[in-house]
């Protein structure tokens, strides 16, 4: 699946992040981030262990409160209009839980109550077949696989059409065939108008459905580009040669630039 070139985009920032700044304690978590994300845009956030990708996506789904900063999601500011923003954002958790007895179908009805949505019937019984789960909607949801949980859990994450999707490694531990199921179902979204932040750890995940890429490390943004541009740029640095082998890679680039040290 080949990402969209960011450039054909209109400037209609769905997501705005301003000098944003996180501590705890003595501990600067986000150092002055700023970041903006257009309307249909995937825009990846990447980093090492303990580089503020957490820290910053709490701040973004209200989880926490920054020191200083701003954030604005569909044009409502977090700090004056918090309801709206938070009714723009949908989230999936890289683990997320739901009661393992409910058939889908009645985890479907339950969160769409919780939502404030009514949907009759036939919709309730048309959204697992959106992510090929049609002849698993009986199924309870402790019975279902992992890459089926993870596209179950989509399912709820939208559910609202929210216009921000906030995707925290959302194919983490699935097989090749489920995760490129979740690819064409982020693409999807993303043409019907919406925008997703996505984290990962998988580079070549981060290569093939994002339209921009931030890699950060401790606190701060090293470089935002498209992933070949990214390439492109940082493919002949001596660090970036150093670890590479073979024909330089999205991987290559991200070790060089934040190093090879394992974090915990």
């Amino acid at each position: 699946m080949q990402a969209n070139s960011a450039s054909n985009t209109p400037k209609n920032p769905m997501l705005v992040v301003e000098n944003l700044q996180i501590w705890y304690g003595s501990k600067h978590a986000v150092d002055n981030l700023s970041c903006e994300i257009e309307a249909g845009e995937i825009y990846g956030l990447l980093g090492p262990n303990g580089a503020g990708k957490t820290s910053t996506l709490s701040a973004i789904e209200g989880l926490i409160k920054p020191q200083s900063g701003r954030i604005r999601i569909a044009g409502y500011d977090t700090r004056t209009h918090p309801l709206e923003a938070k009714a723009s954002v949908g989230i999936q958790l890289q683990a997320t839980s739901f009661q393992p007895e409910l058939t889908i179908s009645e985890i479907i009805r339950l969160y769409a109550g919780l939502y404030g949505l009514k949907l009759s019937r036939d919709a309730i019984q048309a959204k697992p077949q959106e992510v090929h789960l049609g002849e698993e909607a009986k199924k309870r949801y402790g019975e279902l696989s992992g890459g089926q949980q993870q596209r179950m859990s989509l399912i709820i994450a939208t559910l609202h059409n929210p216009q921000l999707v906030l995707l925290d490694e959302p194919t983490s531990g699935l097989d090749p065939q489920s995760r490129r199921q979740l690819w064409d179902r982020i693409d999807r979204i993303r043409h019907s108008g919406r925008s997703i932040l996505l984290t990962t750890h998988s580079m070549e995940e981060a290569a093939a459905v994002c339209d921009r890429i931030t890699i950060m490390d401790h606190g701060q943004i090293l470089t935002t580009q498209t992933p070949a541009n990214m390439v492109a740029q940082f493919k002949d640095g001596p660090r970036v040669r150093q670890v590479a082998r073979g024909e330089v890679t999205l991987e290559d680039v991200f070790i060089g630039l934040t190093g090879s040290e394992i974090r915990e």
